[in-house]
């Protein structure tokens, strides 16, 4: 299956912030949007944590077993996500979230086995290893 329009730009820009060292940064963004679009995400939000997760395990040196294309695809869904500018601009209420939520669905149905690993890695991980949740409590805006 073919990548989203637009989303190819982004694979180069979480290089970048991989290879920058500003994966924290984006990550710590990325849950301040996400407790801002509360409802809109509906049930993509555990995606969204999921890919979170993914990249903080990672970022920390817990999780490797991940390939570095579906690494980059999972950091620029994230960056995709950020950006008010994309292919819908987020400022548009009804459809603004559209392409976003297109993105995260096209990067989870394509590295589908890699990040199913993932999850049950991290479902096994004992409580106090696992990283406290990446979005704010639901009805707490930070």
């Amino acid at each position: 299956m073919k990548a989203p329009w637009n989303f190819a730009r982004y694979l180069p820009v979480a290089e970048r912030l991989l290879v920058r060292g500003r994966l924290p940064k984006l990550l710590l963004a990325v849950a301040k949007k996400g407790g801002r679009e509360g409802r809109r995400l509906g049930g993509v939000k555990d995606d969204l944590r999921l890919l979170q997760a993914l990249c903080l395990a990672w970022w920390r040196g817990e999780y490797r077993a991940i390939g570095s294309q579906a690494l980059v695809a999972s950091v620029a869904a994230l960056a995709y996500f950020l950006s008010p500018m994309d292919a819908i601009p987020d400022w548009l209420l009804a459809i603004g979230l559209i392409d976003d939520l297109a993105v995260l669905a096209w990067v989870l149905r394509t590295w589908r086995t890699e990040l199913d690993a993932f999850r049950a890695w991290h479902f096994a991980q004992p409580a106090e290893r696992v990283a406290p949740p990446l979005l704010p409590a639901p009805g707490r805006q930070e």
